[in-house]
């Protein structure tokens, strides 16, 4: 047996009969077309930004030491801004935990949450501006917040 199967007397998740975590194809099917950038409310945001004048990296880690990556960054006046999606990041509105495999889902969803903390934490505490985004955010507007915030730093 490889490094990589479990036996049954092991604890922990159990795989599907096709090796996935998904408690569905259809589940399974879903998590792979998630996409972990270009997503529709990132295009919408670059986009605005773009047409103001503003430029700007994206999809990368802001410093080193900072294992997660931002949608956009802004390396001179550091600023880093991340999408967020409603799922994944556990919005307080539209967040609806999954009828299956809720164990799975409420750990993942608070890790991620915990994650996003220790991001923030890390980049302010190097003198970054972290700006969040939810996806079901009016893009306009999320534009408004960052344009101001990069023009109190460039300033």
């Amino acid at each position: 047996m490889g490094w990589w199967a479990k036996t049954s007397s092991e604890s922990g998740p159990r795989k599907g009969e096709d090796g996935s975590w998904a408690s569905s194809e259809h589940a399974r099917l879903t998590m792979v077309a998630n996409k972990r950038r270009d997503t529709k409310p990132e295009l919408a945001l670059r986009s605005i930004l773009h047409s103001r004048g503003l430029r700007f990296r994206v999809d990368c880690s802001p410093m080193k030491g900072v294992r997660s990556r931002a949608d956009i960054v802004f390396t001179k006046a550091k600023i880093a801004v991340f999408v967020d999606g409603c799922f994944w990041h556990g919005c307080p509105e539209h967040f609806i935990m999954p009828k299956t495999n809720t164990d799975y889902w409420s750990t993942k969803i608070s890790r991620n949450s915990e994650r996003d903390s220790a991001v923030n934490r890390k980049l302010k505490d190097a003198g970054w501006t972290v700006i969040r985004v939810w996806e079901h955010e009016d893009s306009s507007a999320a534009a408004d917040r960052i344009e101001a915030e990069w023009k109190r730093a460039v300033q």
